[in-house]
Order: structure tokens, then sequence, then C-alpha cells
């Protein structure tokens, strides 16, 4: 059975998470957030940030239902202002399945950039509907 750090290593696209931002591209911008497409080994993910309350209700408001109806599951995670989120992202990027989705509810501003900076993402102008 392999280490399961060496895993977590390789789910970081081989790199120390402190290195190399993960490849990340801008599907669409929410209010206070972005929707995201990212990549590993070969596998599509999407996921969604977004600077908000850390409370499980956000998650229908950022999440279309088609989502939660195919195969995949939806993985929530919260991130605080002071948290590392590259470790958070890391954690969760380990126990991802194909057809996986990812939600990063950040309570703070600084949380929100923090986790957006592990995408190669910047925050952008707030999208409105």
């Amino acid at each position: 059975m392999k280490d399961p750090g060496a895993l977590v290593y390789n789910v970081a696209l081989n790199k120390p998470a402190s290195a190399m931002p993960l490849d990340s591209r801008l599907i669409a911008l929410l209010d206070r957030g972005m929707v995201l497409d990212i990549a590993l080994e070969n596998l599509p993910f999407r996921v969604y940030v977004a600077q908000r309350d850390a409370d499980v209700q956000q998650v229908a408001d950022l999440v279309p239902a088609e989502q939660f109806q195919g195969e995949g599951e939806v993985h929530v995670a919260a991130i605080h202002n002071g948290d590392d989120a590259s470790q958070h992202i890391q954690e969760v990027l380990f126990n991802l399945n194909p057809g996986d989705a990812l939600v990063f509810l950040c309570t703070g501003e600084q949380a929100y950039v923090d986790t957006l900076a592990a995408f190669g993402q910047t925050p952008q102008p707030e999208a409105h509907s």
C-alpha cells in the first residue's frame, strides 16, 4: 500500500502545494465567487469558491441542481481567515473521485484570496445577477 503522504503529493501535480498553484480555468463569476474547472491526473473536476458563511445552506445557492443529480459527490469545506488554504484544498483533493465537485466556503476576504491563489486565480469584479 502506498504512503498516504505520497498520494497527496502526487495529487498536487508532483509539486508541493506551496510551490505551484493548481491549474484552473475560470468558467463563471458569481456574486462574491468563482466557478473553476481543474484537471487532476487528466480527470476534470468543477470547483466553486465563494466568500460566504460556513453554512451548508449556502451550497444550494452556488451549485446547480444538476451537479447533485449526477453520479459524483459534492465535497464542501469551510476555509477561514488564518487557515492554511492550500492544506485544506489538498485534504479535499485527496478524497476526490471522478465526477465529484468541490465547494470552498471562504468566511473572510483573506481566506477567499488565499483559496483562489491556490488555484492560480485572483479575485475578479463581482458578477451581478
